[in-house]
């Protein structure tokens, strides 16, 4: 992952309702959510939620696909995953294998 990238990602998770967002959406796991869904168990109104996910989406953290008359948000988790990977590739001065924080980001 490049900064640009990184730093995007990293403004759209600095706002509560987006973080607790992706925080749902990574415990459903690659099912996804639908919107309605989001919005009950974050707490806020479905058009909130729509705003969200779209600059979740910008930041490349979330995907969306259509199933049916639904359409169904979920983590991308690669992304995710790059994003840990970016904050963690110079861990312990470039000793990966002695850093248990990186271990734990390859889960």
């Amino acid at each position: 992952m490049e900064e640009r990238q990184a730093l995007a990602a990293f403004g759209a998770l600095s706002q509560e309702t987006r973080l607790r967002i992706l925080r749902l959406l990574v415990v459903a796991g690659p099912d996804g959510l639908a919107a309605g869904l989001i919005a009950d168990q974050a707490g806020v109104s479905a058009s909130n939620v729509s705003f969200h996910i779209k600059e979740l989406e910008r930041a490349g953290l979330v995907a969306s696909r259509r199933e049916s008359r639904s359409i169904l948000y979920s983590v991308d988790f690669d992304a995710l995953n790059g994003l840990v990977r970016f904050l963690m590739e110079d861990c312990c001065a470039g000793q990966v294998n002695g850093c248990s924080i990186a271990e734990a980001a390859n889960c």
